[in-house]
């Protein structure tokens, strides 16, 4: 389960990647943020963004007309 949540839906990148890095340094490591997104790009956008981070992509899934992505904060 998610610790915390970010809409960004509507957003374009590279918002929601940069809102979600803001919200993952109030997390614990282990800590999970869901992300909720409309940009078509944010599949590839969160897939590098977790891999240059370290962090862990635990979930990616389609969502009515957007994304739902759930990211484990390393350390």
């Amino acid at each position: 389960m998610a610790e915390a949540e970010l809409d960004a839906r509507g957003l374009s990148c590279p918002l929601p990647v940069l809102k979600a890095q803001k919200r993952l340094r109030d997390l614990p490591g282990g800590g999970r943020l869901l992300v909720r997104t409309t940009d078509p790009k944010a599949p590839d956008d969160f897939r590098h963004f977790c891999a240059e981070r370290g962090h862990r992509l635990v979930d990616l899934a389609a969502e009515g007309e957007g994304h739902r992505i759930v990211i484990e904060k390393h350390g």
